[in-house]
């Protein structure tokens, strides 16, 4: 499907419902893609952090856009994962995307080795030449151990395939410094990563959010963006007072370092999408912590039904 450019909305990095170790669970995958979509979703991001990537097989990453192409068809635009620490492995399943029907990929740094910027570029300008689709950079500190520096993007926005950032570092001086390194660029998207700061970066230049929440309730993150971009600080306030007690209510059960992902996995089998299995290291809440959650969304009003605000 063709995208715009730049991409502006919604983009929920979708959940891997999974029906055992190494098993996408069908059912579950189907409902969530299609309460995604219905949900006012601009684009849909499937094999990415918040889908565990890193923790599924090969075979498994290819079903899921097996599965993803079939389900979305031409609907929205499709953006896949290729993230790998190998090299080959991220360019196979860039074609592998790419003849299912995905529109574009998604890639932050190989994770592992330690990387220079000067490293990093090279990497890029190796492999985006060689990708058959355009590509969405995604600069996730916490996780790959390398801040994509604004120079290092810049430097790559001059590649033809090259379309945008996801920026997950939740680090305001730096998204500003790279929209106004970027502002010659108004094809170049710039997407906000994490949920909670959605609403303040929209007036500072994002043109949408990559958030882990909309898979619960995308029409309301739909609603947060188009409230922002439309500068009723009013709305803004009343959604984002949503957003956040789904932030502090689902995202902090269980150990801080997968509270994030193990919370909203959680939160999301209670709505109806899959059994709240994790992709290996990670494993389900336990029972007290999934009540804390369940006690969290009650309290909120958002469990029984799906928020619209």
């Amino acid at each position: 499907m063709k995208l715009l450019r730049p991409l502006p909305g919604i983009i929920p990095p979708v959940l891997t419902p999974l029906a055992d170790r190494d098993q996408l669970d069908q059912s579950a995958f189907n409902r969530l893609l299609n309460h995604l979509i219905e949900g006012g979703s601009s684009a849909l991001f499937v094999l990415g952090s918040t889908g565990e990537s890193p923790g599924l097989s090969d075979r498994l990453r290819r079903d899921v856009i097996d599965s993803s192409c079939a389900i979305v068809g031409q609907r929205v635009p499709l953006l896949v994962g290729i993230t790998d620490t190998a090299f080959a492995e991220t360019l196979h399943l860039a074609e592998y995307a790419a003849k299912g029907g995905a529109s574009a990929l998604v890639l932050s740094p190989p994770y592992y080795y330690n990387l220079s910027q000067s490293a990093f570029l090279g990497y890029l300008e190796r492999l985006v030449p060689l990708l058959p689709l355009p590509v969405y950079l995604y600069n996730i500190p916490s996780l790959t151990k390398l801040m994509i520096a604004p120079e290092t993007v810049r430097a790559a926005a001059q590649m033809p395939n090259v379309y945008g950032l996801k920026d997950s570092s939740g680090n305001i001086d730096y998204f500003t410094t790279i929209r106004s390194l970027m502002a010659d660029r108004p094809d170049f998207a710039l997407l906000v990563g994490v949920e909670e700061i959605l609403a303040d970066m929209v007036p500072r230049g994002a043109h949408g959010g990559v958030c882990g929440g909309a898979n619960l309730y995308p029409r309301l993150y739909v609603n947060l963006f188009e409230a922002a971009a439309g500068g009723h600080a009013e709305r803004v306030r009343t959604l984002q007072s949503t957003v956040m007690s789904i932030s502090k209510g689902v995202y902090s059960a269980g150990e801080p370092e997968s509270s994030y992902l193990r919370g909203l996995k959680c939160a999301s089998s209670m709505l109806g999408f899959g059994n709240g299995l994790m992709a290996e290291p990670y494993f389900a809440l336990a029972d007290h912590e999934r009540a804390g959650i369940r006690a969290a969304l009650e309290a909120a009003g958002l469990l029984n039904g799906m928020v619209t605000r």
